[in-house]
């Protein structure tokens, strides 16, 4: 998740013609906005149509023969059993083995460690290049810098890195989303779900990827309900990156918005998320969970019941695409960014908790987020 800050909230959302809304109230930047606090159920906009059908692509069935490949991962901080990110980039290196035949034997995983020094990206890189892993995928902006190093010394491996860029390398293909899409239906979920119109964001570190989430979430929420009031709290400043993996923080920063009454609380905080779940159930209140479907995660299952639902980035699709298309040599089949037109990124049902008719306020805003009616904002 990534760094450079700007202040400047949001604008008004237009709708279609049939449909009235208030303009989207601009966010005064910190914990609190002026809007309603007392507790009253929200009054909502008028929600967009859903579409008559879904405008979901279908899975691209052609044969792919990977077995010859050697897939190195380098996780996050986290690594495998995070039950968010890095979960999301295994259960998509999972499938490639299930579908296009990759052996076990013939995959690595590694692991950054909290605030680690910069050449420990490189050696961890440059020790799956060295043993003939190809392709290597850096899961997470952090390894950027690392691979601007080390992918020219290797130019014949494909290395593809999610959520950057590296300028200039031409073996590092990007993997982006439109995070600000899905937080904006995550936002939606929130106001619905929320009985007093209050509810929160945790992020982990704060740094412009993640204001991503924020600044959708935001926007979300004040579409769907004009008045919402919107707690939030980063648990660590951009450049402490230990707020990724601080449970017991991510907890105190949740419970102090559900002390100030927010019902609902969305977090980007990695495996921090954990703490953010303990504090809802303790609290009696709801969670929206990220990255992965979170409702599903073992790690988290003591707590899942208050999961309402989970922001879907879809690294695990980005991972299983990027290796599909190393294995046709095609890296040209693969989306500029993973965003709702590709499902790239979208929201979890699992749980029960999200009905038919909030279901279809969702695809009408949506529908409007990929029609381009509505502009999502990836700024705060």
């Amino acid at each position: 998740m990534r760094r450079r800050m700007r202040g400047v909230a949001v604008a008004a959302i237009a709708l279609t013609s049939v449909m009235t809304m208030a303009a989207c109230a601009k966010d005064s930047g910190g914990g609190n906005n002026s809007n309603t606090g007392s507790g009253a159920a929200c009054e909502y906009a008028t929600p967009p149509t859903a579409p008559a059908t879904s405008n979901t692509s279908a899975a691209n069935g052609d044969k792919v023969d990977g077995s010859a490949l050697k897939v190195g991962l380098a996780y996050d901080i986290g690594g495998r059993g995070d039950a968010s990110f890095n979960d999301s980039a295994a259960a998509g290196l999972d499938k490639a083995l299930t579908d296009f035949g990759v052996k076990k034997e013939n995959t690595r995983e590694l692991s950054a460690a909290p605030n680690e020094d910069e050449s420990a990206k490189q050696t961890r890189l440059r020790q799956l290049a060295t043993e003939g892993f190809n392709p290597i995928i850096g899961v997470g902006f952090a390894y950027a810098e690392s691979m601007k190093v080390v992918a020219p010394q290797f130019p014949n491996v494909k290395f593809g890195l999610v959520d950057s860029v590296v300028e200039g390398a031409t073996n590092v293909t990007p993997l982006l989303f439109a995070e600000q899409e899905g937080s904006f239906l995550a936002g939606v979920i929130a106001a619905y779900q929320s009985k007093k119109c209050h509810v929160g964001f945790v992020g982990g570190v704060e740094i412009p990827l993640i204001q991503k989430f924020e600044a959708g979430y935001f926007q979300g929420a004040k579409a769907a309900a004009p008045k919402i009031q919107i707690e939030k709290k980063y648990i660590t400043p951009a450049g402490d990156f230990t707020g990724f993996q601080d449970a017991p923080k991510g907890q105190e920063a949740a419970k102090g918005q559900i002390d100030k009454g927010a019902d609902v609380i969305y977090q980007a905080a990695g495996a921090s998320g954990k703490g953010v779940f303990s504090a809802a159930k303790q609290g009696g209140v709801l969670a929206i969970g990220v990255d992965s479907d979170q409702y599903n995660q073992a790690t988290v299952a003591d707590t899942k019941d208050v999961i309402v639902s989970s922001m879907l980035k879809r690294v695990d699709v980005a991972v299983y695409d990027f290796i599909k298309a190393v294995a046709k040599n095609d890296l040209t089949s693969l989306p500029k960014v993973f965003d709702l037109k590709v499902n790239g990124v979208g929201y979890a049902t699992s749980g029960g908790k999200i009905d038919a008719k909030l279901q279809g306020i969702l695809e009408g805003y949506k529908a409007q987020i990929i029609e381009g009616k509505i502009k999502v904002a990836d700024k705060p």
